[in-house]
């Protein structure tokens, strides 16, 4: 976690999976870190469904935050998260899912699109990555996009 420790928060946008420790194992661990927003991905079960919704909007520094797990990207939106951004009019829109890093502006929206990859040793994806970056006065600076090590490597 020494990539987290000059975070105030830690945004999970979902598949936090269930591990040896049970479904909140790797949600505890974040919590007992840093506060946490997450939501639920689609190879959760039904206890991380209960704990945790499909989508989350807020506002950090001025900034208007929307995350969900399936997003897709710009001009290529899920239903789903294309009603939720029309409906909450982000700035940024953090999702999960496809296992790529990306982070990309939208012009036809007007927000700035961020998928983190995946930090997990599950998946499909060779490199765990992760970004961390900075949001003040409403804006997002300083972004990093951290690589974790090779996929299926212990931690």
């Amino acid at each position: 976690m020494g990539h987290l420790k000059d975070c105030d928060e830690i945004w999970h946008a979902g598949d936090l999976g269930s591990g040896e420790s049970g479904p909140f194992g790797l949600l505890e661990r974040l919590r007992s870190f840093k506060p946490v927003k997450a939501v639920y991905g689609n190879i959760d079960g039904a206890e991380i469904r209960a704990e945790l919704p499909a989508d989350l909007a807020w506002e950090c520094e001025g900034l208007r935050i929307y995350m969900r797990h399936i997003g897709g990207y710009p001009g290529n939106y899920d239903r789903r998260a294309k009603e939720g951004l029309l409906r909450e009019k982000p700035d940024l829109f953090v999702c999960g899912h496809s296992h790529i890093l990306r982070v990309m502006r939208d012009s036809n929206l007007n927000l700035l699109h961020m998928n983190p990859g995946a930090c997990g040793h599950n998946g499909w994806h060779k490199l765990r990555t992760a970004l961390r970056f900075t949001v003040e006065k409403g804006k997002v600076a300083d972004v990093v996009a951290i690589e974790l090590g090779p996929r299926g490597r212990s931690r």
